[in-house]
């Protein structure tokens, strides 16, 4: 079932950054703060996939790459992504299996995604992401088809509680994630408007020396231009554990004093940012060459507007998040012909597929003064 309320936004200036140190203390200290009085979380989004509700989540319809010239095709497919058992699951496919072989690597194949009605429109144009021609400069088209859905036309909220019980997948190059962008930038284009990764991990065997389906990384991205964000400065990772074995918690906390993730329950922090600084400070830039977008406000902006959430499973891409050089890799990331090397290895990668993406639950809380639920 789902649980809707109406959304609530509500800012109070909790003082326990205090208490510095160790993250669980942290999480402690606010949690501490609550529990005085000041405020408290009401569950106002709760969807355990009992049905695909696509009125809350709509696919993302493109073949973009994700802004990192991925080598999947987001599309509306309950090949792809559907509800089985009280639970979504995000598996992805071959175009292959659709147009066939050789329309994927040539043929000169037309691959329109523009769509003829609101339900089925292209959601993103860029890098060619609305209408592709196999052999076009050279490349094939995009060889896996995959899901993406978010809730930004129907949900959104600032400040509160994430929590997403799933299991990763299993898979060579795959790469899950739960996320949220803000609903309007605000600030400017991405990273100045903010970003938050709750989770983000790899479908690689644990062999994996970056870590692969037994770690997962949360970060917030932040900074004035797109080649301008420090993510390592707020960036923790957990290992060790494999994900795809059984469904897990991925969690957020989010206030205008704190920002951090954690695994399965709020005792296990992963990320753990207080805010006694500004992003601006955390960041180190001068003016000039930079202005400071967030000027004139709290210390957590660029996170203290509305953001919604995506749950998506992407595959490969070129700016950096599979390392050149490492595991065999079969395509190098200043290869303008990439996805043909990846493809062309099929026989390598495919055979490793053999766990899709499973969400469980997905619950949110926002922050509300204790009178206002008298």
């Amino acid at each position: 079932y789902i649980i809707f309320r109406p959304r609530v936004f509500v800012h109070c200036a909790a003082n326990s950054m205090a208490f510095l140190g160790l993250k669980v203390i942290l999480v402690a200290a606010f949690l501490a703060c609550e529990a005085r009085g000041l405020r408290q979380l009401q569950q106002v989004l709760y969807d355990d996939f009992d049905d695909f509700n696509l009125t809350l989540w709509k696919h993302e319809i493109t073949l973009s790459g994700g802004g990192n010239w991925e080598f999947e095709y987001y599309t509306n497919n309950r090949s792809n992504s559907y509800v089985s058992d009280g639970a979504l699951y995000i598996k992805p496919t071959l175009l292959a299996d659709q147009i066939g072989d050789a329309n994927v690597v040539g043929n000169n194949f037309n691959l329109d995604v523009w769509g003829g009605s609101p339900a089925d429109a292209c959601t993103s144009n860029f890098n060619y992401g609305c209408f592709r021609t196999a052999g076009a400069g050279g490349n094939y088209l995009n060889p896996v088809v995959s899901a993406r859905i978010r809730t930004a036309e129907s949900f959104s909220f600032t400040y509160g509680k994430v929590e997403v019980r799933a299991k990763l997948p299993r898979g060579d190059w795959l790469w899950p994630a739960i996320w949220m962008l803000p609903t309007d930038n605000q600030y400017g284009g991405w990273p100045a408007s903010g970003e938050i990764d709750i989770m983000e991990s790899r479908g690689n065997s644990p062999s994996y020396p970056p870590g692969g389906y037994d770690t997962f990384g949360s970060t917030l991205h932040f900074g004035p231009y797109y080649t301008e964000d420090p993510w390592d400065k707020a960036h923790q990772s957990l290992s060790g554990v494999d994900l795809t074995a059984d469904f897990h918690v991925y969690g957020l906390i989010w206030n205008e004093t704190y920002m951090g993730t954690y695994f399965d329950n709020e005792s296990n922090p992963v990320l753990s940012l207080p805010i006694n600084q500004s992003f601006w400070s955390l960041g180190g830039w001068t003016t000039p060459p930079w202005n400071n977008p967030w000027s004139g406000r709290g210390n957590n902006a660029p996170f203290d507007r509305r953001y919604y959430l995506i749950i998506n499973l992407a595959c490969g891409g070129t700016t950096g998040y599979f390392s050149d050089g490492v595991a065999n890799k079969p395509w190098s990331n200043n290869d303008p012909h990439s996805v043909n090397s990846f493809y062309n290895n099929k026989a390598q990668w495919y055979p490793t597929w053999t766990t899709p993406m499973a969400v469980d639950s997905v619950a949110v809380w926002t922050y509300v003064e204790r009178e206002a639920l008298n």
